[in-house]
């Protein structure tokens, strides 16, 4: 979380923007509407989009209603024949990564929160040049504050060496070439190849995530890692980070491209040359996927109304993956509601930390959601970094954004969202792994807690919006 460093400052600097009431948003979409559902030969016609939605959803009309209420909010189409793989750790994702970089022929477009000049930031920096030097138009896109311990000639390198370079939003307001903002930051992780195949998720370019998350996966490399202990504080170098990416190839990737491009102009990059960013793009699996951006510019936050009305209409189960937890009112009434109702809602959530505040600002929630019902887990052996939700097992996210204040207001952030039971599947047998890593909270022992833990969490709590 290396925007920790400049929380006062913003602070001081930044207006106070507010979530929105999210009801007007949903209720309208809720009564009938019909989704738009894209293929690779054009729009279906509304008889055949529904019944593509009851498949996908195995009879249940609450796929449909999912759908039509993020398009409402997103303004993206569901587009249909796409292919999706998980991609659990680090080196799961940099191996699928960096073959595809490899195989790439015409663009390698790339925005990633964190790049480090290690081990991990070595070997994608030389291939970044290598495909540069094959006539392969590369272009990267960093985050200031989030590359803020990156050495400057990590990044001259590249743009020597022919890579196009943006960082985004400089910390020092005299770079910047759009309207400096010191609390808004790009978080996205996102990597599209020939416009054909994306890759996006949790993963920054670290060594942190090079060692995985299962004990013998950290064993086999026993190379220094940064990791932490319980409580949130600094610890073995040996603990590994559990997250998770997402790779597309399909119509979807067409809106992962746009968005990259509209971000690098909003950013003043230099100027592109003429590549075949659009391909067509045949059906290349059976997954609908929908990539949501959002922005503290947006009128209204996308992924935070689409992950609320997905909450709100949930019938049967939420199950929620999170890297950093520090709901605002709404969500938490949301859940709530859900427990109340009778849906299994289970969060799993961090049992250590690289961000103490956020951690402890978290923790301060579980008292009143235990006692509505909403069951909590804490995963064990791993820093989990994940940012992951699978609801009814049909409705399924991943991406960048946390269930955070900074994630949904000050954030540049992005997220897929995959329909459907098969790959719902898939994300559910994810979380029961990481379920069978975790211990539950017990509500009688968690209100047994210290007072030196209950501090920690009103100090943390007093920053929530700004962390």
């Amino acid at each position: 979380m290396r925007f920790a460093i400049a929380i006062a400052a913003a602070a001081c600097l930044a207006g106070c923007a507010t979530l929105p009431e999210v009801h007007p948003w949903v209720r309208p979409q809720a009564e009938g509407t019909t989704a738009t559902l894209v293929g690779a030969r054009g729009t279906l016609p509304p008889e055949r989009a529904q019944r593509v939605l009851e498949r996908l959803g195995k009879g249940s009309d609450v796929l449909a209603r999912h759908v039509a209420i993020e398009e409402a909010v997103s303004g993206a189409p569901l587009t249909l024949g796409n292919a999706a793989s998980l991609l659990v750790d680090g080196p799961s994702f940099y191996r699928a990564l960096f073959q595809a970089i490899a195989d790439a022929r015409d663009h390698v477009n790339v925005e990633f929160y964190i790049i480090e000049d290690d081990e991990v930031g070595h070997k994608f920096a030389e291939l970044l040049l290598q495909k540069a030097a094959q006539g392969v138009a590369v272009n990267l896109m960093y985050d200031s504050v989030g590359c803020i311990d990156t050495a400057p000639a990590y990044f001259k390198r590249l743009r020597d060496g022919g890579v196009r370079v943006v960082e985004y939003n400089p910390v020092n307001p005299l770079r910047a070439r759009s309207p400096w903002r010191l609390n808004n930051r790009n978080h996205r992780k996102a990597v599209i190849v020939d416009g054909r195949i994306a890759f996006t998720g949790g993963i920054n370019i670290s060594d942190v995530y090079s060692s995985g998350s299962s004990p013998s996966s950290r064993r086999a490399a026993r190379a220094s890692r940064d990791g932490v202990r319980a409580s949130g504080s600094r610890g073995p170098r040996s603990v590994g980070w559990r997250d998770t990416n997402v790779r597309i190839e399909g119509p979807g990737v067409a809106q992962l491209q746009r968005i990259f491009l509209d971000t690098w102009a909003s950013q003043k990059g230099p100027a592109l040359p003429q590549k075949d960013w659009f391909p067509a793009l045949a059906r290349a699996g059976d997954h609908p996927v929908r990539i949501i951006a959002s922005g503290p510019g947006d009128s209204g936050p996308a992924i935070y109304v689409s992950v609320l009305s997905a909450i709100a209409y949930a019938q049967a189960s939420i199950h929620i993956t999170m890297a950093y937890f520090v709901p605002d009112a709404q969500t938490i009434e949301a859940l709530k509601a859900a427990a109340a109702r009778g849906v299994d809602v289970k969060l799993l959530l961090p049992s250590y930390t690289d961000f103490w505040a956020v951690f402890h600002a978290g923790r301060a929630h579980y008292s009143e959601l235990l006692t509505a019902g909403v069951k909590i887990y804490e995963r064990q052996e791993a820093l989990l970094h994940a940012k992951t939700i699978v609801i009814d097992g049909v409705w399924s996210t991943v991406g960048s954004s946390n269930l955070d204040w900074r994630s949904f207001l000050h954030n540049q952030e992005l997220n897929a969202v995959i329909m459907g039971w098969k790959f719902g599947q898939e994300m559910e047998a994810l979380f029961e792994r990481d379920l069978a890593r975790s211990v539950p909270i017990d509500r009688d022992a968690w209100e047994r807690r210290p007072l030196s833990e209950r501090t920690r969490e009103w100090a943390a709590r007093l920053w929530e919006y700004w962390l």
